[in-house]
């Protein structure tokens, strides 16, 4: 078991997510930075679709009852195990009673703490993500995780421990594609949309708001089918990037569509950051 002393900010458990049932209206969910989680699982050779805990902004505080390794990636919120400051992308063992916490911010939003053989959470449609109104929303203090007994012969094997180029938390380039309705665009908004963009106090698992708006003079779509990553342009001419918590249907333009890696690099951008979209063909 995992005991959560303290959950920081906004913590939940979190796999690939679920599909294949849009249809019904439940959102995908999953892990925000899908390059970091599945590094995690590897470096643990895990599945690449075991559930790990998502950390948003750090502080969170977590006591393990069973005896485990575990790899954290993604942004570094200055881990420390007992006291002592570790590293991110290594692999650790840790014992029972042994604590894990987090601390100042070094770099990106989101970190990712992954358990060997994955946190055993309860399965819902098909995955153990958390997601509001499917399951709980986020870890609460004194939630115990289930996790299974390590496996001896990783002890024998070893591990694997990696560097990881900053340029993934610290680039404001998103590679994307054209949306059903970038055409629609008129030439000047076409051009505004490759133009830096600041990131709002609105951002979330839902989605991600900019600060700077386009002339918009678009009207609504018919509700059609829409994705994490999609980018949408709303009445007031402010463009949102959707994220795995996102309705699955929506009324406005859709002008762009992030490509995973990109829905992976904002998920680690913060309120102020600069993000700017690269057109790909």
């Amino acid at each position: 078991m995992i005991e959560v002393l303290h959950p920081g900010m906004y913590s939940s458990v979190q796999d690939k997510g679920r599909f294949g049932v849009a249809k019904q209206g439940i959102p995908q969910a999953g892990y925000l930075d899908s390059h970091a989680a599945t590094l995690a699982n590897i470096l643990l050779k895990n599945n690449e679709n075991d559930a790990l805990i998502e950390i948003t902004f750090g502080q969170g505080r977590f006591k393990f009852k069973t005896a485990t390794y575990i790899c954290i990636t993604g942004a570094n919120f200055s881990p420390k195990l007992n006291g002592q400051a570790i590293q991110v992308h290594q692999v650790y063992y840790v014992a029972p009673d042994d604590v894990l916490s987090f601390g100042k911010r070094s770099y990106g939003a989101r970190t990712y703490l992954a358990v060997q053989r994955g946190v055993q959470s309860q399965i819902v449609l098909g995955s153990r993500s958390f997601s509001p109104g499917i399951t709980s929303q986020t870890l609460t203090k004194g939630a115990l995780l289930p996790i299974l007994p390590i496996q001896e012969e990783e002890v024998i094997n070893g591990f694997s421990k990696v560097r990881v180029s900053k340029t993934h938390f610290t680039t404001r380039y998103l590679p994307c594609f054209k949306g059903p309705e970038y055409a629609k665009l008129n030439k000047v908004q076409q051009g505004q949309l490759v133009n830096p963009f600041t990131i709002s106090e609105d951002n979330n698992r839902v989605g991600y708001r900019f600060q700077e708006p386009l002339k918009n003079k678009l009207s609504s779509i018919l509700t059609s089918a829409v994705l994490p990553g999609t980018v949408q342009l709303t009445p007031s001419g402010k463009c949102i990037v959707l994220m795995q918590d996102c309705q699955v249907t929506g009324g406005y333009p859709r002008i762009l569509q992030l490509s995973e890696i990109a829905v992976s690099m904002i998920s680690q951008k913060i309120a102020g950051d600069k993000v700017q979209f690269v057109l790909e063909e």
